[in-house]
């Protein structure tokens, strides 16, 4: 696959001119030269071939030469929630999802969560997720909503009918129980992982009221980014 480039612009065959921070990756940081191949995408679910026709610093003219539909995202809707862990895992989790296929993630506030995200924040946790899709051939980016309240998300209009959470106690993964019942292949799903303490009672009976199947991941207790994870592969 050749080096991957985001632009945020329209792209169709014909000339295009990228600047500012993916016109110094091509240039100072791969050292691409006029007359190499590259690829660009936008998030629009295509991919666009080109060749880099000039080249400085702080501008490359590219000539786009195909437009390409590879298929590389999950043929179903698949949500993710989860309060944000500390520091880099927080990058870590996104950069996963991201790999996985994921839709959309959102960060939840809960009783016992403590990172709580401004815009600026997901803003940053966006340019990971863009990141992560030049890696893994992603051309439609996973959408970083807004900070949600657990109570005002569990119950939103608009969610997947089947809604999973991660919670001890819940419906064990082998078996019959769980794999067969509630994993059907490409079901539109909404997934949720509480905090590090766990969603509260009263939290988990908001859940089950609106719908929400509990799932128990296991003997040992998980951090969020791992949870999070592992719910989403079970998921995909």
């Amino acid at each position: 696959m050749a080096e991957r480039f985001y632009v945020n612009c329209e792209l169709r065959p014909g000339p295009v001119l990228v600047q500012g921070a993916e016109a110094h990756h091509l240039a100072v940081v791969c050292r691409l030269r006029p007359g190499d191949a590259v690829c660009l995408f936008n998030g629009d679910g295509h991919e666009y071939p080109a060749r880099i026709e000039k080249i400085s610093r702080r501008e490359v003219t590219l000539e786009v030469f195909a437009v390409e539909s590879p298929a590389r995202e999950l043929p179903f809707r698949l949500d993710v929630a989860a309060p944000l862990p500390r520091g880099d895992r927080a990058q870590f989790l996104v950069e996963k999802l991201t790999e996985l296929g994921v839709t959309s993630f959102t960060p939840l506030r809960t009783t016992r969560s403590v990172v709580h995200p401004r815009e600026t924040r997901r803003d940053k946790l966006q340019r990971y997720v863009i990141e992560a899709s030049k890696q893994c051939g992603r051309n439609v980016l996973m959408e970083v909503r807004p900070l949600s309240d657990w109570p005002a998300f569990c119950v939103a209009a608009g969610l997947p009918q089947r809604r999973l959470l991660a919670h001890p106690g819940g419906e064990k993964r082998a078996g019959d129980s769980f794999a067969q019942r509630s994993l059907a292949p490409f079901l539109p799903t909404v997934a949720a992982v509480g905090p590090e303490g766990g969603f509260t009672d009263e939290e988990i009976a908001l859940a089950k009221a609106a719908g929400w199947r509990l799932l128990d991941l296991g003997p040992r207790i998980l951090r969020v980014e791992t949870a999070a994870i592992a719910l989403a592969v079970l998921c995909g």
